[in-house]
Protein backbone atom coordinates (compact mmCIF):
# COMPACT_ATOMS: atom_id res chain seq x y z
CA UNK A 1 0.00 0.00 0.00
CA UNK A 2 1.02 3.62 -1.01
CA UNK A 3 1.89 5.86 1.90
CA UNK A 4 -0.07 8.95 0.14
CA UNK A 5 1.24 12.49 2.51
CA UNK A 6 -1.42 14.70 3.58
CA UNK A 7 -1.52 18.32 3.17
CA UNK A 8 -2.20 20.32 6.50
CA UNK A 9 -5.48 21.14 5.60
CA UNK A 10 -6.64 17.07 5.15
CA UNK A 11 -8.37 17.36 8.62
CA UNK A 12 -10.53 20.28 7.60
CA UNK A 13 -11.25 18.13 4.27
CA UNK A 14 -12.34 15.39 6.11
CA UNK A 15 -14.67 17.41 8.42
CA UNK A 16 -15.74 19.37 5.51
CA UNK A 17 -17.14 15.62 3.92
CA UNK A 18 -14.77 15.18 1.01
CA UNK A 19 -14.09 12.28 -0.67
CA UNK A 20 -10.30 11.45 -0.89
CA UNK A 21 -8.25 10.07 -3.20
CA UNK A 22 -4.73 9.44 -4.21
CA UNK A 23 -3.59 12.08 -5.93
CA UNK A 24 0.60 12.57 -7.49
CA UNK A 25 1.46 11.22 -3.94
CA UNK A 26 -1.32 13.01 -1.81
CA UNK A 27 -4.15 11.86 -0.35
CA UNK A 28 -6.59 15.01 -2.14
CA UNK A 29 -10.09 15.88 -2.13
CA UNK A 30 -11.40 14.86 -5.43
CA UNK A 31 -15.53 16.44 -4.15
CA UNK A 32 -17.11 17.85 -1.28
CA UNK A 33 -20.80 16.96 -0.53
CA UNK A 34 -21.94 19.88 -2.99
CA UNK A 35 -20.73 17.38 -6.12
CA UNK A 36 -18.36 18.03 -8.69
CA UNK A 37 -21.11 20.07 -10.98
CA UNK A 38 -22.11 22.21 -8.00
CA UNK A 39 -18.26 22.83 -7.11
CA UNK A 40 -17.62 24.03 -10.49
CA UNK A 41 -20.94 26.42 -11.01
CA UNK A 42 -20.19 28.09 -8.33
CA UNK A 43 -16.87 29.21 -9.15
CA UNK A 44 -17.90 30.44 -11.96
CA UNK A 45 -20.46 32.39 -10.19
CA UNK A 46 -18.76 33.57 -6.48
CA UNK A 47 -15.57 32.03 -5.02
CA UNK A 48 -13.96 28.50 -5.02
CA UNK A 49 -11.11 27.89 -2.32
CA UNK A 50 -9.02 25.30 -3.68
CA UNK A 51 -6.09 23.38 -1.55
CA UNK A 52 -2.71 23.19 -3.60
CA UNK A 53 -0.52 22.51 -1.51
CA UNK A 54 0.70 19.53 -3.06
CA UNK A 55 2.00 21.59 -5.65
CA UNK A 56 6.09 22.43 -4.87
CA UNK A 57 7.35 25.90 -4.17
CA UNK A 58 10.97 26.90 -4.17
CA UNK A 59 13.25 29.78 -4.58
CA UNK A 60 16.54 30.55 -6.70
CA UNK A 61 18.95 33.21 -6.04
CA UNK A 62 22.29 33.97 -6.57
CA UNK A 63 25.12 34.37 -4.32
CA UNK A 64 26.14 37.91 -5.33
CA UNK A 65 22.83 38.95 -4.58
CA UNK A 66 21.66 40.45 -8.35
CA UNK A 67 18.85 38.67 -10.10
CA UNK A 68 20.58 39.08 -13.34
CA UNK A 69 23.02 36.41 -12.06
CA UNK A 70 19.64 33.89 -11.05
CA UNK A 71 17.74 34.90 -14.17
CA UNK A 72 19.96 34.06 -16.84
CA UNK A 73 20.68 30.83 -14.68
CA UNK A 74 16.58 29.76 -14.95
CA UNK A 75 16.78 31.14 -18.72
CA UNK A 76 19.60 28.07 -19.52
CA UNK A 77 16.33 25.73 -18.45
CA UNK A 78 13.45 27.20 -20.09
CA UNK A 79 11.76 29.06 -23.05
CA UNK A 80 10.66 32.22 -21.42
CA UNK A 81 12.68 35.19 -20.67
CA UNK A 82 13.33 36.11 -17.35
CA UNK A 83 15.91 38.63 -17.13
CA UNK A 84 13.59 41.48 -18.16
CA UNK A 85 11.05 39.81 -15.47
CA UNK A 86 10.04 43.13 -13.06
CA UNK A 87 9.76 42.58 -8.94
CA UNK A 88 6.31 41.31 -9.10
CA UNK A 89 5.81 40.23 -12.49
CA UNK A 90 5.10 36.55 -12.96
CA UNK A 91 5.68 34.38 -16.16
CA UNK A 92 4.60 30.96 -16.99
CA UNK A 93 6.57 28.68 -18.95
CA UNK A 94 8.68 25.03 -19.35
CA UNK A 95 11.03 22.80 -18.05
CA UNK A 96 12.51 21.18 -21.10
CA UNK A 97 14.43 18.12 -22.06
CA UNK A 98 17.63 17.97 -24.22
CA UNK A 99 15.28 16.98 -27.28
CA UNK A 100 12.52 19.36 -26.60
CA UNK A 101 9.95 17.98 -24.97
CA UNK A 102 8.14 19.21 -21.68
CA UNK A 103 9.16 17.43 -18.27
CA UNK A 104 7.14 20.16 -16.52
CA UNK A 105 5.02 23.43 -16.58
CA UNK A 106 5.92 25.86 -14.27
CA UNK A 107 5.12 29.39 -12.95
CA UNK A 108 7.79 31.66 -12.49
CA UNK A 109 7.68 34.97 -10.33
CA UNK A 110 10.39 37.71 -9.44
CA UNK A 111 9.76 38.93 -5.82
CA UNK A 112 8.73 42.01 -5.55
CA UNK A 113 9.45 42.31 -1.97
CA UNK A 114 12.51 44.76 -0.23
CA UNK A 115 15.12 43.20 0.21
CA UNK A 116 14.34 40.09 -2.12
CA UNK A 117 13.70 41.29 -5.29
CA UNK A 118 16.92 39.78 -6.32
CA UNK A 119 15.27 35.63 -5.60
CA UNK A 120 12.90 34.06 -8.06
CA UNK A 121 10.18 31.95 -7.25
CA UNK A 122 8.93 29.07 -8.51
CA UNK A 123 5.22 27.00 -8.48
CA UNK A 124 5.81 23.64 -9.87
CA UNK A 125 3.85 20.50 -10.50
CA UNK A 126 3.35 17.95 -7.56
CA UNK A 127 4.14 14.49 -9.47
CA UNK A 128 7.32 16.07 -10.90
CA UNK A 129 8.66 18.33 -8.21
CA UNK A 130 10.98 16.32 -6.77
CA UNK A 131 12.49 15.61 -10.79
CA UNK A 132 12.23 19.15 -10.85
CA UNK A 133 13.93 19.76 -8.32
CA UNK A 134 17.20 17.33 -9.34
CA UNK A 135 16.65 18.74 -13.10
CA UNK A 136 17.36 22.55 -11.27
CA UNK A 137 19.86 21.29 -8.78
CA UNK A 138 21.78 19.17 -12.03
CA UNK A 139 22.25 22.58 -14.03
CA UNK A 140 22.77 25.49 -11.70
CA UNK A 141 26.10 26.82 -11.95
CA UNK A 142 28.08 27.38 -8.60
CA UNK A 143 26.79 30.48 -7.22
CA UNK A 144 23.17 30.00 -7.65
CA UNK A 145 21.02 28.06 -5.26
CA UNK A 146 18.03 26.02 -5.04
CA UNK A 147 16.00 26.82 -1.90
CA UNK A 148 12.81 24.54 -1.30
CA UNK A 149 10.00 25.54 0.86
CA UNK A 150 7.46 22.56 0.50
CA UNK A 151 8.36 21.86 4.47
CA UNK A 152 7.16 25.26 5.33
CA UNK A 153 4.53 26.63 2.81
CA UNK A 154 1.04 25.89 1.67
CA UNK A 155 -0.78 26.55 -1.03
CA UNK A 156 -4.36 27.77 -1.18
CA UNK A 157 -6.20 29.31 -4.32
CA UNK A 158 -9.09 31.70 -4.30
CA UNK A 159 -10.98 31.44 -7.72
CA UNK A 160 -14.17 33.40 -9.07
CA UNK A 161 -15.79 36.89 -9.75
CA UNK A 162 -16.20 37.32 -6.03
CA UNK A 163 -12.35 36.11 -5.43
CA UNK A 164 -11.06 39.82 -5.48
CA UNK A 165 -14.06 40.67 -3.05
CA UNK A 166 -13.47 38.00 -0.40
CA UNK A 167 -9.72 39.05 -0.21
CA UNK A 168 -9.84 42.63 -0.87
CA UNK A 169 -11.84 42.94 2.28
CA UNK A 170 -8.70 41.52 4.24
CA UNK A 171 -6.32 43.80 2.79
CA UNK A 172 -7.58 45.83 -0.25
CA UNK A 173 -4.10 46.10 -1.63
CA UNK A 174 -4.88 42.85 -3.23
CA UNK A 175 -7.51 44.60 -5.67
CA UNK A 176 -4.56 46.48 -7.58
CA UNK A 177 -2.90 43.63 -8.52
CA UNK A 178 -3.61 42.66 -12.07
CA UNK A 179 -3.30 39.25 -13.96
CA UNK A 180 0.34 37.83 -13.64
CA UNK A 181 1.43 39.93 -11.15
CA UNK A 182 2.21 39.07 -7.25
CA UNK A 183 3.42 40.60 -4.04
CA UNK A 184 3.68 39.73 0.10
CA UNK A 185 1.25 41.51 2.16
CA UNK A 186 -0.67 40.96 5.77
CA UNK A 187 -3.94 39.52 5.66
CA UNK A 188 -4.35 39.98 9.27
CA UNK A 189 -2.07 40.89 12.13
CA UNK A 190 -0.30 37.71 12.28
CA UNK A 191 -0.71 36.15 9.29
CA UNK A 192 1.31 37.17 6.09
CA UNK A 193 1.32 35.85 2.39
CA UNK A 194 2.64 35.87 -0.84
CA UNK A 195 0.03 36.62 -2.85
CA UNK A 196 -0.41 36.37 -6.90
CA UNK A 197 -3.34 37.44 -9.20
CA UNK A 198 -3.65 34.41 -11.50
CA UNK A 199 -5.01 30.56 -11.24
CA UNK A 200 -6.36 27.06 -12.73
CA UNK A 201 -9.94 27.73 -13.54
CA UNK A 202 -10.18 31.19 -16.64
CA UNK A 203 -11.26 32.98 -13.55
CA UNK A 204 -9.68 36.27 -11.80
CA UNK A 205 -8.45 35.08 -8.61
CA UNK A 206 -5.27 34.55 -7.02
CA UNK A 207 -3.02 32.08 -5.23
CA UNK A 208 -1.77 32.49 -2.13
CA UNK A 209 1.23 30.94 -0.56
CA UNK A 210 1.40 30.80 3.17
CA UNK A 211 3.37 29.06 6.18
CA UNK A 212 2.16 25.58 7.02
CA UNK A 213 1.15 27.05 10.73
CA UNK A 214 -1.39 29.69 9.27
CA UNK A 215 -2.91 27.80 6.34
CA UNK A 216 -5.61 26.50 8.59
CA UNK A 217 -6.70 29.55 9.89
CA UNK A 218 -6.52 31.79 6.78
CA UNK A 219 -8.68 29.12 5.23
CA UNK A 220 -11.64 29.21 7.86
CA UNK A 221 -11.34 33.27 7.47
CA UNK A 222 -12.33 32.48 4.48
CA UNK A 223 -14.89 29.90 4.39
CA UNK A 224 -16.37 32.25 6.58
CA UNK A 225 -17.47 34.31 3.52
CA UNK A 226 -20.93 33.27 2.14
CA UNK A 227 -19.60 32.99 -1.38
CA UNK A 228 -16.60 31.08 -0.71
CA UNK A 229 -17.00 26.82 -0.88
CA UNK A 230 -14.58 24.75 -1.14
CA UNK A 231 -13.79 23.11 -4.57
CA UNK A 232 -12.17 19.50 -5.19
CA UNK A 233 -10.22 18.12 -7.94
CA UNK A 234 -12.94 17.25 -9.64
CA UNK A 235 -14.27 20.44 -10.45
CA UNK A 236 -10.60 22.23 -10.64
CA UNK A 237 -10.00 19.64 -13.85
CA UNK A 238 -13.38 20.69 -15.53
CA UNK A 239 -12.74 24.11 -15.01
CA UNK A 240 -9.06 24.14 -16.32
CA UNK A 241 -10.32 22.23 -19.16
CA UNK A 242 -12.88 24.59 -20.34
CA UNK A 243 -10.75 27.37 -20.18
CA UNK A 244 -8.11 25.14 -22.26
CA UNK A 245 -5.37 24.90 -20.27
CA UNK A 246 -2.62 22.13 -20.31
CA UNK A 247 -2.61 19.52 -17.38
CA UNK A 248 0.67 18.05 -17.18
CA UNK A 249 0.37 14.16 -17.82
CA UNK A 250 -2.00 14.77 -20.28
CA UNK A 251 -1.07 17.49 -23.12
CA UNK A 252 2.16 17.84 -21.60
CA UNK A 253 4.95 15.20 -21.38
CA UNK A 254 8.69 14.47 -22.51
CA UNK A 255 7.40 13.92 -25.63
CA UNK A 256 5.38 17.23 -26.47
CA UNK A 257 6.92 20.52 -27.58
CA UNK A 258 5.58 23.95 -25.79
CA UNK A 259 4.90 24.38 -29.85
CA UNK A 260 3.13 21.51 -29.95
CA UNK A 261 1.22 21.99 -27.28
CA UNK A 262 0.19 25.81 -28.28
CA UNK A 263 2.16 27.40 -26.14
CA UNK A 264 4.33 29.83 -28.74
CA UNK A 265 2.52 32.67 -26.82
CA UNK A 266 4.84 31.96 -23.38
CA UNK A 267 8.04 31.66 -25.53
CA UNK A 268 9.18 35.64 -26.13
CA UNK A 269 10.70 36.24 -29.77
CA UNK A 270 13.87 36.21 -29.08
CA UNK A 271 14.11 32.73 -27.56
CA UNK A 272 12.29 31.13 -30.36
CA UNK A 273 15.72 30.77 -31.77
CA UNK A 274 17.53 27.71 -32.19
CA UNK A 275 20.37 29.56 -30.41
CA UNK A 276 18.19 30.76 -27.76
CA UNK A 277 20.67 28.94 -25.40
CA UNK A 278 18.19 26.74 -23.56
CA UNK A 279 17.89 23.00 -23.33
CA UNK A 280 15.74 22.29 -26.07
CA UNK A 281 15.58 25.37 -28.15
CA UNK A 282 16.70 23.76 -31.05
CA UNK A 283 13.18 21.31 -31.13
CA UNK A 284 11.06 24.46 -30.30
CA UNK A 285 12.51 26.46 -33.66
CA UNK A 286 12.08 23.20 -35.79
CA UNK A 287 8.34 22.67 -34.65
CA UNK A 288 8.03 26.77 -35.43
CA UNK A 289 9.04 25.70 -39.07
CA UNK A 290 7.74 22.39 -39.61
CA UNK A 291 4.05 22.21 -40.57
CA UNK A 292 3.95 18.81 -40.36
CA UNK A 293 3.96 18.02 -36.48
CA UNK A 294 0.55 17.67 -34.50
CA UNK A 295 -0.97 19.98 -32.65
CA UNK A 296 -3.20 20.63 -29.67
CA UNK A 297 -6.89 21.47 -30.44
CA UNK A 298 -10.29 21.97 -28.49
CA UNK A 299 -12.94 19.31 -29.98
CA UNK A 300 -16.50 19.89 -29.67
CA UNK A 301 -18.52 16.62 -29.96
CA UNK A 302 -22.25 16.09 -31.08
CA UNK A 303 -24.73 14.63 -28.53
CA UNK A 304 -23.89 14.61 -25.01
CA UNK A 305 -21.27 11.27 -24.85
CA UNK A 306 -18.22 12.60 -23.40
CA UNK A 307 -14.80 11.49 -25.37
CA UNK A 308 -12.20 10.75 -22.57
CA UNK A 309 -8.86 11.09 -22.89
CA UNK A 310 -6.83 8.34 -25.34
CA UNK A 311 -10.14 8.23 -27.78
CA UNK A 312 -9.01 8.07 -30.87
CA UNK A 313 -9.64 11.05 -33.09
CA UNK A 314 -10.51 10.05 -37.10
CA UNK A 315 -10.71 11.93 -39.70
CA UNK A 316 -13.98 11.58 -42.06
CA UNK A 317 -12.47 9.10 -44.19
CA UNK A 318 -11.82 6.62 -41.04
CA UNK A 319 -7.96 7.55 -41.21
CA UNK A 320 -6.26 8.09 -37.61
CA UNK A 321 -5.38 11.80 -37.14
CA UNK A 322 -4.92 11.52 -33.16
CA UNK A 323 -5.96 11.26 -29.83
CA UNK A 324 -7.81 13.30 -27.28
CA UNK A 325 -5.81 13.97 -24.24
CA UNK A 326 -8.61 15.21 -21.60
CA UNK A 327 -12.39 14.95 -22.47
CA UNK A 328 -15.48 15.16 -19.88
CA UNK A 329 -18.59 17.12 -19.37
CA UNK A 330 -18.46 20.61 -19.47
CA UNK A 331 -21.02 22.28 -17.07
CA UNK A 332 -20.56 25.96 -18.59
CA UNK A 333 -20.50 24.40 -22.22
CA UNK A 334 -23.81 22.72 -20.98
CA UNK A 335 -22.08 19.35 -22.96
CA UNK A 336 -19.31 17.31 -23.58
CA UNK A 337 -15.90 19.27 -24.51
CA UNK A 338 -12.47 17.81 -25.18
CA UNK A 339 -8.57 18.24 -25.91
CA UNK A 340 -6.42 16.26 -27.81
CA UNK A 341 -3.72 15.94 -30.61
CA UNK A 342 -4.34 15.88 -33.91
CA UNK A 343 -2.25 16.40 -36.98
CA UNK A 344 -1.49 19.62 -38.81
CA UNK A 345 -3.60 20.09 -41.39
CA UNK A 346 -6.94 19.28 -39.05
CA UNK A 347 -6.35 21.86 -37.15
CA UNK A 348 -8.82 24.80 -38.64
CA UNK A 349 -11.20 25.50 -36.78
CA UNK A 350 -14.78 23.88 -38.04
CA UNK A 351 -12.93 20.89 -39.45
CA UNK A 352 -15.80 17.77 -39.31
CA UNK A 353 -13.63 14.77 -37.31
CA UNK A 354 -15.07 11.52 -35.45
CA UNK A 355 -14.02 10.18 -32.58
CA UNK A 356 -14.41 6.32 -31.56
CA UNK A 357 -16.45 6.04 -28.77
CA UNK A 358 -17.03 2.41 -27.35
CA UNK A 359 -15.71 1.68 -30.63
CA UNK A 360 -18.17 3.56 -32.61
CA UNK A 361 -17.23 6.52 -34.64
CA UNK A 362 -18.97 10.13 -32.92
CA UNK A 363 -19.38 13.24 -34.91
CA UNK A 364 -17.24 16.21 -33.63
CA UNK A 365 -15.44 19.29 -34.97
CA UNK A 366 -12.73 21.17 -34.13
CA UNK A 367 -12.99 24.25 -32.23
CA UNK A 368 -11.02 27.33 -30.88
CA UNK A 369 -10.27 27.13 -27.43
CA UNK A 370 -10.78 28.31 -24.88
CA UNK A 371 -14.40 26.68 -24.59
CA UNK A 372 -15.24 29.06 -21.94
CA UNK A 373 -14.16 32.47 -22.02
CA UNK A 374 -11.34 33.81 -19.56
CA UNK A 375 -12.09 36.02 -17.12
CA UNK A 376 -8.59 37.39 -16.10
CA UNK A 377 -8.25 40.95 -14.56
CA UNK A 378 -6.23 42.93 -16.63
CA UNK A 379 -7.02 46.21 -14.95
CA UNK A 380 -9.80 48.55 -14.71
Amino acid sequence: MIDLKQTKLHSLHVAAGAKMVPFAGYNMPVQYPLGVLGEHNHTRAKAGLFDVSHMGQCFIAADDGTFETAAKALEKLVPASLTDLEPGQQRYSQFLNEEGGTLDDLMISRLGFEGHTHKLYLVVNAGCKDADYAHIEKHLPDGVSLDIKDDVLSLIALQGPKAAEVLGAMNSAVKDLVFMTHTDLPLTKTIWVHVSRSGYTGEDGFEISVKHDDVEELTKLLLAHDDVQLIGLGARDSLRMEAGLCLYGHELDPSVSPIEAGLIWSIQKHRRSADAGYLGAARVANDLADKSTKRLVGILPEGRAPAREHTEIQDMDGNSIGEITSGGFGPTVGGPVAIGFVGRKFTKAGTAVQLIVRGKPRPAKIVKMPFAAHNYYRGA
